[in-house]
């Protein structure tokens, strides 16, 4: 038994997949960016990009399962060609409430891509997007010189179409910059609407803090610079017994850009898929995920340490 499994068990908590009200699509590693945090080492060299095969395995899912939510990541999803039909075929399934897209907001601001707010906005898709600080030295730091600049022109554009206002949620997602945990999630989405605010008239309906996972680009970094050992005890000497029963992976699984399940996105460069005999999306029966343990690893305890961390957000409020 790994670490973190006998810290759950020892809580009276093992983690087992309770239900799928939640399918997290990860369309690709292809990006624009090469940001320094990136667990899949995402980047405009990568190739890997889900097909129309795997998209109709995907739907076929999501219509057996009878899917809530279709949370789609990458890579920058954007980037990926099917991504216009395979909203328009959600948002066609009953079953579907809410369709998010995680965005790194720079890419909508590139001339092959900046028609996709206005779609965005006419599919009631929900954005998540990345914004690590609301300073420009520190966006610029961990996405690249000018993303902070172009951020901003972005969410501009958002605000215009009703994004964070009258027409579709808007969130935005902080991660450290360093070997360290978030600050308090209520306080950093207080800066945020104040500085983004008050600076540059933008407004947004939440903010998402997310612990850094010592895996990826992240890992190799804390490697380089000797910090990997310190940076693991931190995690698990801040490990709350109380965010295990509401960590993500219960109510949801990952699929990869081949089809492949995962129990989380965070699983998928590490090698570690749904532990079922056929996990291939369009083979699976839903009933067969259910009731199954998840798979974990050391990089868990980054989920619940502190005031916990998942795709979206802190797990503080759901404590208790």
């Amino acid at each position: 038994m790994n670490k973190f499994n006998e810290y759950a068990e020892k809580a009276g908590q093992p983690v087992v997949r309770r239900e799928i009200s939640l399918l997290q699509v990860n369309m690709g590693y292809r990006c624009n960016l090469k940001c320094s945090h990136c667990h899949i080492e995402a980047g405009p060299d990568r190739t890997e990009t889900m097909g129309m095969a795997v998209i109709e395995d995907c739907l076929g899912f999501v219509k057996r399962a009878q899917v809530r939510d279709v949370d789609i990541t990458g890579g920058a999803p954007e980037t990926n060609p099917n991504l216009p039909d395979f909203i328009r075929r959600l948002r066609q399934i009953k079953s579907v409430e809410r369709i998010l897209i995680r965005t790194n907001l720079a890419i909508l601001d590139t001339p092959e891509h900046a028609h996709l707010p206005e779609f965005f906005a006419a599919n009631r898709v929900e954005l998540i997007a990345s914004m690590p600080c609301y300073l420009e030295e520190n966006v610029d730091s961990q996405r690249g010189k000018g993303v902070h600049a172009r951020n901003i022109a972005v969410l501009q554009k958002l605000n215009r179409l009703g994004y964070g206002a009258w027409r579709s949620k808007l969130h935005l997602v902080y991660n450290p910059g360093g070997d360290f945990l978030p600050g308090p999630q209520s306080e950093l989405e207080a800066a945020y609407k104040e500085n983004l605010g008050k600076e540059f008239g933008i407004t947004f309906d939440s903010l998402f803090t997310i612990t850094n996972m010592p895996i990826g680009r992240f890992r190799t970094q804390l490697e380089e610079q000797g910090q990997l050992n310190s940076y693991t005890k931190l995690l698990i000497d801040n490990f709350n017994p109380l965010n295990l029963a509401n960590v993500m992976c219960r109510n949801m699984v990952s699929v990869d850009w081949k089809g492949q399940l995962f129990d989380c996105d965070f699983n998928q460069p590490l090698g570690l898929p749904t532990a079922v005999a056929d996990n291939y999306i369009g083979r699976v029966e839903p009933a067969d995920l259910i009731g199954r343990a998840i798979a974990t690893g050391e990089h868990c305890f980054s989920c619940v340490a502190g005031a916990g961390s998942s795709c979206q957000g802190s797990l503080e409020q759901k404590a208790g």
